[in-house]
């Protein structure tokens, strides 16, 4: 009786002082010899993610003279929520060193901590493996789900089909963490055929088939997805509810992440900040910046995250001066600045023509904020300076930041082409394709650039070498693809392709609409 008491009381427990009277009601009465009195409330300290209780609660540990499988698992489950690895495969290790036995609870939270530890990962997370072998634990869900995960974080998913493969008892944690193994390595075709074949679902098993979709940019197939999830009337969390905006985003349906933000309210989740940001993106994408302000505005706890959501808006809508004053508020609110901050701060300066200002940003990226320019940021610099037409300050920014074009990417190069061809400016475009093609650079917008900038100068000898080095190479150019949304439902199109169902209609259609031009002409 008097041990129900005490694990009420340990829930209960909010504060350090709460936690040190039960702990010292326990020494008074001697019960701190017995595991099982201690448990509850070590338990509580161990586990609740508070920095000062769980410092108490390894000292607790450090001074207990009996420690069984609980207290070890407790402790081994505490390091690892604190994000401090080593020191739980340390209590592991004390653990066999001191012959307590481990049970199916010792190795979920062990292999997850063994993801952690960086360097020697793989390594350690195989060993433990080993005694999860050892222990005939193989076929437990939770031990088996856990060792899915960590060597799907490793990239090792061939290992883990084989583990999944050879479980008896396969339940839909184990079926959900294949999954999203498969999905974090690209892999949407396993995915989506086991998703297919399991025999039930949840709404993390959704969540994880979206999540899928939305690594490898397929952002249509998440919409049909979560319409599929609706007609079987799954309610979704609010990791979907992200998964699904950050599609509407970038496929511009905005009918569809309107009906996502009323869901929101009705459920009252608009209060969780990752979906309030996503929702910010979603309108700012979409070009409703003063529906992105509004929910901005509405975020109590800002966090870089969201900053950057609107800011990142506002630089779409080229009103450069607005955001710089964002930017302002964003540093005075003592909200440290990313990478993601800067390349939308100076590209919003690029479509404004703000130059001096996106130097100056620039050149305080390190100094001021400690942010490392990388190469994207390099770029925006670039096309900063091309785009007013200061085309030799920007190769001069290429030679001497950036160590030449050869360190450059597509954008950098695309950047300064595409400035020499506005411009006119044909020497300086001769000295990059030539580079370019002594790299074996093979990307096919770069030369075709290259020869619309000698073809406007009239420079045909040159324009032929280049269409006969696209030819050599083998290069196609990516047909271009458009979107549009209608009644709620996101159809895609490819320049060239007639898979659609009613392509021969809409061709028809756009034929009329081309001969109505010509008569208004």
């Amino acid at each position: 009786m008097q041990n129900i008491s005490l694990i009420s009381l340990s829930h209960k427990c909010r504060t350090l002082n709460h936690l040190k009277q039960i702990h010292a009601h326990l020494l008074k009465t001697r019960l701190l010899e017995n595991p099982a009195s201690i448990g509850p409330l070590f338990a509580v300290a161990a586990t609740s993610k508070d920095t000062v209780l769980f410092s108490y609660a390894c000292s607790i540990f450090q001074n207990l003279l009996c420690r069984n499988t609980f207290v070890y698992n407790t402790m081994i489950r505490g390091h690892v929520q604190a994000h401090l690895p080593v020191p739980a495969i340390l209590c592991y290790l004390d653990m066999i060193n001191c012959g307590v036995q481990a049970n199916n609870y010792t190795f979920p939270p062990l292999i997850k901590g063994c993801s952690g530890l960086l360097h020697y990962s793989k390594r350690i997370g195989c060993i433990v493996h080993g005694h999860v072998v050892k222990n005939g634990l193989s076929d437990d869900p939770f031990v088996a789900s856990a060792l899915i995960e960590f060597y799907s974080i490793n990239f090792e998913m061939e290992t883990a089909r084989i583990m999944f493969d050879n479980t008896p008892e396969r339940d839909v944690v184990l079926w959900t963490s294949m999954i999203d193994g498969y999905g974090k390595m690209g892999n949407v075709e396993n995915a989506r055929a086991l998703f297919e074949v399991m025999p039930e679902r949840n709404v993390i098993t959704w969540s994880a088939m979206m999540a899928a979709y939305s690594h490898v940019d397929n952002f249509r197939e998440v919409l049909l997805l979560f319409t599929r999830m609706q007609e079987l009337g799954v309610q979704p969390n609010a990791s979907i509810l992200v998964s699904v905006l950050t599609a509407c985003a970038h496929l511009g349906a905005l009918a569809q992440g309107l009906w996502i933000h009323s869901y929101a309210k009705r459920y009252n989740l608009e209060s969780n900040p990752i979906l309030a940001t996503a929702l910010v993106d979603m309108y700012s994408k979409c070009g409703c910046i003063d529906l992105a302000l509004l929910v901005f505005q509405d975020i109590p706890n800002k966090d870089a995250g969201a900053w950057n959501a609107v800011i990142s808006g506002l630089s779409l809508s080229g009103d450069a001066r607005k955001l710089l004053k964002l930017f302002s508020k964003m540093v005075s609110d003592g909200i440290q600045p990313t990478e993601t901050t800067f390349i939308a701060l100076l590209t919003a300066c690029t479509h404004s023509r703000l130059v001096d200002e996106g130097l100056n940003l620039f050149r305080e990226m390190d100094s001021l904020y400690g942010v490392k320019p990388k190469l994207e940021h390099c770029a925006c610099v670039v096309d900063l300076l091309a785009r007013a037409g200061m085309l030799k300050e920007a190769e001069k920014f290429i030679e001497e930041e950036m160590g030449g074009i050869e360190q450059g990417d597509a954008n950098i190069w695309g950047a300064l082409l595409s400035a020499c061809r506005i411009y006119r400016n044909v020497e300086i475009g001769n000295r990059v394709w030539k580079k370019l093609a002594s790299m074996g650079v093979t990307d096919t917008g770069m030369h075709v650039l290259s020869y619309n900038i000698y073809k406007d100068a009239g420079w045909e000898m040159e324009a032929r070498r280049v269409r006969r080095f696209i030819t050599d190479v083998g290069m196609k150019k990516k047909p271009g693809c458009s979107v549009i949304e209608v009644n709620g439902i996101v159809e895609e199109f490819l320049a060239a392709d007639l898979s659609h169902a009613r392509s021969q209609e809409i061709s028809e259609m756009l034929n009329s609409l081309f001969n109505v031009m010509y008569l208004v002409q």
